[in-house]
């Protein structure tokens, strides 16, 4: 099986996990709602908060490493199911900071592609947690993965709406710094779990998608295998069968044919001299030629000069055809004249 063959086929397992990783996560999704507290103009429609100060997506750490630093990283994360959480350790950081360094790289758009979707779902998630710095530290990934992303605007008026909501709920509440540093820690917690839930889950649905495509690959290099075997084994029936059939020819064409002379007849009955000769008083004879098969029978037989002609033509025929011979190794072809007297 070729690289390319390879590359296409672990592309094409990816996106299945990642679309299997993409329901289970859509599952535990709260709908996307305007909180009680959104101010509205007087259309009706939510107003937008200001967008807050975009986190920077990728950290001065992770920038500084070399290709091949970032290229180990990047690969240890994603087996360890650290796809976009913590920040500064985890795959979508390494992976945009060597597609910086190496913007060429096929493979690194291709798994930055792969891993927006459950990105997208984590901020959302963040969003609805009110982590609000999560939540812009995920939609800076997002944003470096793709500018043009079609759920980037989306998010960044949610996360400012979901923000003045909080803010005017925590002036209304007024919450003591106490009970927001506990909300917070909390809230930490939480984050925490779900990352690990939904990474873990992502995870285990590409390696058992892998395993599958592993399984597959295997199944069908062995069919080809089998079938290279088995057209090999009757190319070389065919071959040894050519060479027998060749040799018997070759041995035929050296024994040479039986002769006229060694054939011996076993049953030559006499012809039936005709009747109308036989008031006349006609006499002659015919000369035939006819063939013997490697049975003794008679076959192909014909006239070959017949006094008077056709006279006694149909009756010399006739005898011969019932005539009969030793078998002979190969069909012989001779001549007899046969004589009617009255």
């Amino acid at each position: 099986m070729s690289s390319k063959t390879r590359t296409a086929g672990g592309r094409a397992v990816l996106r299945a996990a990642i679309m299997i990783a993409f329901a289970i996560l859509v599952a535990s999704c709260k709908q996307e709602q305007p909180s009680p507290g959104t101010q509205a103009d007087a259309t009706g429609t939510p107003a937008t908060a200001e967008p807050a100060e975009s986190a920077q997506a990728v950290s001065d750490a992770v920038a500084a490493l070399s290709p091949e630093q970032l290229r180990e990283a990047a690969s240890k994360a994603y087996q360890e199911s650290r796809l976009y959480a913590p920040g500064g350790d985890n795959a979508m950081e390494y992976y945009l900071a060597l597609r910086d360094k190496q913007p060429g790289d096929a493979g690194v758009s291709s798994a930055l592609i792969d891993m927006l979707p459950m990105t997208v779902i984590a901020t959302e998630q963040s969003r609805d947690r009110e982590d609000f710095s999560e939540a812009r530290r995920l939609l800076a990934l997002i944003e470096k993965a793709d500018k043009s992303h079609p759920a980037l605007e989306r998010l960044q008026t949610s996360i400012g709406n979901a923000e003045a909501n909080v803010a005017r709920r925590a002036e209304q509440q007024q919450l003591t710094a106490e009970q927001e540093a506990q909300r917070r820690l909390q809230l930490e917690r939480e984050r925490l779990e779900q990352q690990r839930v939904a990474q873990e889950q992502a995870a285990q649905a590409l390696i058992a998608q892998q395993a599958a495509a592993a399984t597959e690959a295997a199944q069908q290099e062995a069919a080809r295998q089998e079938a290279a075997r088995q057209e090999a084994a009757r190319q070389e029936a065919a071959r040894q069968e050519a060479a027998r059939q060749e040799a018997a020819r070759q041995a035929a064409a050296a024994r040479p044919a039986p002769a006229a002379s060694e054939l011996r007849a076993i049953s030559t009955p006499l012809p039936q001299y005709p009747a109308e000769a036989a008031r006349s008083g006609t006499s002659g004879e015919v000369q035939v030629e006819f063939t013997v098969g490697v049975d003794g029978s008679v076959s192909n037989v014909r006239v070959v000069r017949a006094t008077p002609p056709r006279v006694f033509d149909r009756e010399a025929v006739n005898a011969v055809r019932r005539w009969r011979f030793e078998p002979v190794s190969e069909p012989v072809t001779t001549r007899r004249v046969i004589a009617f007297n009255p």
